[in-house]
């Protein structure tokens, strides 16, 4: 396949590194993902967003090889998945749950092994230190606090140093603070050049971290977009919130009374 390339913006061309071309997924007479299609460019924070039900998860799941669809056309960064899912695997990561840990291995010990299972070479410290998890290296899963869970289950997504990661819901069930620290994380790993495919149900997270979102509901695209633009659309169709907007909100009260550092979150 040749190098897709499209305009983000009118001084910036970006590789497509995901393309979904009418993907449909059926369960039986149930139409789970009907006819779904987008890109997805190298580098950018791409969420896909929508109720319980909508079909985000199981169209991640198909990209991510791990369920089968019924008809469409994937590519990821440039691979068929029809023809070599195998070589897509080795180019990206996913977000393990943290029920899947072995309960008796470190930190250190879980990273080894799934180095092994990639048979790619891994710097335990150095993810680690990535995650800001240094001190709490020879701990085990079920030691840590919600947030180093989750960070953990981030830094096991970068074993294999791969082009793209996928992240369910990375900051569900975690106080202001975590989630604040898990956006700085989720950042620093574009930064570094990894494209980062996630879904939420925050909208806050949402417009805070996505480059671009796609809006799901009922297995069909409704829209798509960068936040903002999608934003300013609503906005000029006459919308008006009820409530005057303050410059600020209760969370941001919790996050500058109880410290903007990183703790145990």
């Amino acid at each position: 396949m040749k190098e897709q390339k499209k305009k983000l913006r009118p001084d910036l061309e970006r590789k497509i590194i995901i393309s979904v071309e009418n993907l449909v997924k059926n369960y039986g007479r149930l139409e789970a993902v009907r006819g779904i299609s987008f890109e997805v460019y190298e580098g950018e924070i791409f969420g896909l967003l929508g109720p319980n039900g909508a079909g985000k998860s199981t169209s991640l799941e198909i990209i991510e090889t791990l369920r089968s669809k019924t008809s469409g056309k994937i590519f990821v960064d440039g691979i068929d998945l029809d023809r070599q899912p195998q070589e897509i695997k080795k180019i990206i990561g996913v977000q393990l749950q943290t029920s899947g840990f072995y309960p008796g291995l470190n930190l250190i010990e879980l990273i080894q092994l799934f180095a092994g299972l990639y048979n790619h070479d891994a710097d335990p410290m150095e993810l680690l230190d990535l995650v800001n998890l240094r001190d709490k290296a020879k701990a085990k899963v079920k030691e840590l606090s919600g947030g180093q869970k989750q960070r953990f289950s981030i830094a096991t997504t970068l074993i294999n140093d791969p082009k793209i990661i996928f992240l369910d819901e990375p900051t569900t069930g975690l106080d202001p603070q975590a989630r604040r620290n898990l956006w700085d994380l989720i950042k620093t790993i574009r930064a570094k050049g990894t494209t980062v495919i996630i879904t939420t149900h925050y909208m806050d997270e949402a417009e805070f971290l996505c480059d671009r979102v796609a809006i799901v509901d009922s297995g069909k695209i409704v829209a798509i977009n960068t936040p903002d633009k999608l934003i300013d659309e609503l906005v000029a169709t006459g919308f008006e919130r009820p409530k005057e907007m303050k410059q600020a909100n209760l969370e941001d009260v919790f996050i500058h009374l109880t410290g903007k550092s990183l703790r145990e979150g």
